[in-house]
This record gives structure tokens, C-alpha cells and sequence, in this order.
């Protein structure tokens, strides 16, 4: 088949045959043409090695074969580019080169005995696509994993430990008795006058707190992702229990904080000296302390890493002191739960009658509310998603809870 003979057969199936027929005749026609340029190379091959040049029949040869073998691979990237503008436009899908070759009978059979190869003709994948460069492009569809990815969140353990309460009040008052005189004795004669007591008592009061945080959103997206409204639901009550669980544990009392349990602790004050005392000892004489002040203390708070640097205290023979590797106990220290939280500050320890000394009361639960009418997000299509939360925290027993420093950080 010569140059004028390509063109023409081009011309006649351009005009009345359909792509796929161009491809098959033209593919056919690539395979001959292909077989003669290897003939014609190993011709060449052979005369260079005996004559040191080649003749010039044969590099005509040559020539004649490479310029029909391109004009032939034009001819069938024009019917790719026809079949691919059909699967477009509404007509037969084409397929890509994936699916060509995973669904060809002899690559399910190759992939079925484990062994052996496939052959997968010319024509079968020249409805595929790529880019200039050679890359696979919009034929590889990017795999869109479901959810989100979130960060990691801290377990909440402080209001676990103390008693829960509700109020209806923006504020709450409670009596506690700051002094007594105990005058009791026995009475030496009948009729002598009795010893008199005194006590004292101070009004305390503590006014309930709001923590509240809000995010904008646009209304488009979560009505069109009802899973992202959940998620930021539960991530912006996330964050009130974030700052609650600091709060109840470390609030100032000032500027409308609450005042936290460790604020209001009584400072650490051995009984008695102990020389040379670890981490374990000064634990044992906070919970002595808390004893003597007729509050048994029902729990430790620490720093995770102060937990974990008594856990790998160690004898002179180089044995852990009094935990076990291999042990699923929990975390216990002198009979009493140790709760580590990175809400306590390192270095410092916190123990204490929880349920005795301190109660939380909530006025409004944790809620999450969405509204468009905050400032121009009416006219932008915008919503503000605002989590709130009211309570209080009263602290009956100061000298319920002792606090104090473990002396690991100068």
C-alpha cells in the first residue's frame, strides 16, 4: 500500500466508514508495515556490517517505510480522537485502558492459573486516551476515602470525679462553717455553769459560667454534606468539654471563670519530715494530710508524666518498685485511683475526697444551635454555628483536697 493508497482509503472511511472500521484497517495495515521496517533494519544492519555503508535502494527502502508508517499512526489517532468524541457526546462509553485489559479473556486466564502471559491486541486499546506527557490523566480517578480525618481528642476525666448537680439560677449560695471553737467539757457540779462553743459561718457564693465558641459555614455545603454538620456538632462540644474539664480543674475565679478545685485546694504541708522523699512518699503524706483534716482522700490527679515516672521507679537491683509490665491493672497508687489528665499541670499533684468536697451543677447543658441571621449571612448564603454550655462548680471543703509540687522540674 503506497502514500496515494493510505490517503485515499482514509478519505473513504472518513467519509462513510465508522471509526472502529478505519482503526481495524489501519491497525492491520501498521502490523504489515511494521514487519517490512524490521525486514528493511536487519537489511540495513547486514550491508553496513559488509559494505561499512549503506546502498541507496535500501535507504530509500527505508525512508518510504517510516513516512508510511506515520502517516498510517496519524490516520488512527484521528479515529481514537472520533470514538473518544462519540463516548462524550452521549454515545458508547469507551472504556479505559484498565478495563481493556483487565476484562481480555486472556489476562482472566493468565491471572486465574497464576502463570503463563497474555497478549492484548493494538486495536483493543486505542480507544485510550493519554496525556501529552504520557500519563494516564483523567483516566485515573482520584479515590475520595469517607469521613474525616480528625485530630486526636483527650479523654475527660475531671467531672467524673466530682458529685453532679443541676441549678435554675445564674448564681449558687451555700452556707460553710469557717470556724469552730469546740468549748465541750464535762460538767464538774450540778448546777455549775455549762462551757460554751462558737462557730462561725461565711455565705459563699459562686455564679455560673458560660463557655461558648462558634464557627461560620457556608449553607450549600451542609446541605449538601450532612455528615459535616454532625461532625462539626460534635467537634465544637468537644471544645466546651475541652475548656469545662480545665475550668473545673485549674479556673481562676476571676473574670468570670470558675473557680477550680486546685485553686481553692490547701496548700501541701507534710505531717512530719521523711528524709530522702520520692514522688511515692510525698503522695502517701498528701493522702495523710487530707486524713487528718477528717477528709479521706477518694483519688490522686497527676500529670500523665509524672504517673509514668513513678510507674518506672525501680529498685538497686534494677526491678520495677511496684508495677508489672505485662499487668492490665489499673493505674493505683496507695489504694486509691490515679486519674492522669494533661489538664493538671506537670510537676504538680492534686488528691482529695472529691465527692465530699466539690459538686458541679449545670444550668444549660452543652447545646449546639445554627442561625443565619448574624450580621450579612442572610445575603451570603452563610450560617453561624454557635455551642454553648452554663455551670457552676462549688467547692464545699477546701481542706478536702490537698495540693502541692513533686519537686521534678527546678
Amino acid at each position: 500500500m503506497n502514500t496515494v493508497q493510505i490517503r485515499e482509503m482514509g478519505r473513504k472511511n472518513g467519509g462513510g466508514g465508522t471509526p472502529e472500521q478505519v482503526m481495524e484497517q489501519v491497525t492491520a495495515e501498521l502490523k504489515r508495515i511494521g514487519d517490512e521496517v524490521k525486514s528493511a533494519g536487519e537489511k540495513a544492519l547486514t550491508e553496513a556490517k559488509n559494505a561499512g555503508a549503506l546502498s541507496a535502494d535500501t535507504k530509500k527502502a527505508v525512508d518510504e517505510l517510516l513516512v508510511k508508517q506515520g502517516e498510517l499512526q496519524a490516520r488512527l489517532t484521528e479515529a481514537e480522537q472520533k470514538l473518544a468524541r462519540r463516548g462524550s457526546e452521549g454515545g458508547e462509553q469507551v472504556k479505559s485502558l484498565g478495563q481493556l485489559v483487565t476484562e481480555h479473556e486472556g489476562v482472566k486466564a493468565m491471572m486465574a492459573n497464576r502463570e503463563g502471559k497474555a497478549r492484548v491486541a493494538l486495536k483493543a486499546i486505542t480507544s485510550a486516551t493519554t496525556n501529552a506527557d504520557g500519563s494516564a490523566g483523567a483516566l485515573v480517578e482520584t479515590q475520595r476515602l469517607q469521613g474525616i480525618i480528625a485530630p486526636p481528642e483527650r479523654r475527660m476525666t475531671v467531672r467524673d470525679l466530682i458529685t453532679p448537680g443541676r441549678t435554675g439560677s445564674n448564681a449558687i449560695e451555700y452556707m460553710r462553717e469557717t470556724g469552730f471553737t469546740n468549748n465541750a467539757a464535762i460538767q464538774a457540779t450540778e448546777g455549775a455553769a455549762k462551757a460554751e462553743s462558737t462557730m462561725k459561718f461565711d455565705l459563699q457564693t459562686t455564679t455560673v459560667a458560660t463557655i461558648a465558641h462558634f464557627v461560620k459555614a457556608s449553607k450549600q455545603i451542609l446541605d449538601d454534606a450532612a455528615m459535616l454538620g454532625s461532625y462539626i456538632d460534635g467537634r465544637l462540644r468537644y471544645g466546651l468539654a475541652f475548656v469545662e474539664e480545665m475550668q473545673l480543674l485549674m479556673g481562676s475565679g476571676a473574670g468570670g471563670n470558675l473557680n477550680g478545685i486546685y485553686t481553692q485546694a490547701t496548700a501541701y504541708a507534710a505531717p512530719f519530715v521523711l528524709d530522702g522523699a520520692t514522688n511515692i512518699d510525698t503522695l502517701r503524706l498528701a493522702l495523710l494530710q487530707a486524713e487528718l483534716a477528717e477528709f479521706p482522700a477518694t483519688g490522686i490527679v497527676l500529670h500523665p508524666a509524672d504517673w509514668t515516672r513513678i510507674e518506672l521507679t525501680k529498685t538497686t537491683e534494677g526491678a520495677y518498685l511496684f508495677a508489672n509490665p505485662q499487668s492490665i491493672a489499673g493505674p493505683v497508687l496507695w489504694g486509691r485511683p490515679i486519674v492522669a489528665t494533661q489538664a493538671m499541670t506537670i510537676d504538680e499533684f492534686l488528691v482529695g475526697a472529691f465527692k465530699l468536697g466539690a459538686q458541679v451543677f449545670d444550668r444549660e447543658d452543652a447545646n449546639v444551635l445554627v442561625s443565619t441571621e448574624d450580621a450579612d449571612n442572610f445575603t451570603k448564603n452563610m450560617v453561624t454555628i454557635r455551642a454553648e454550655e452554663r455551670l457552676g462548680l462549688a467547692v464545699y471543703r477546701p481542706q478536702a483536697f490537698v495540693k502541692g509540687d513533686l519537686g521534678n522540674v527546678a
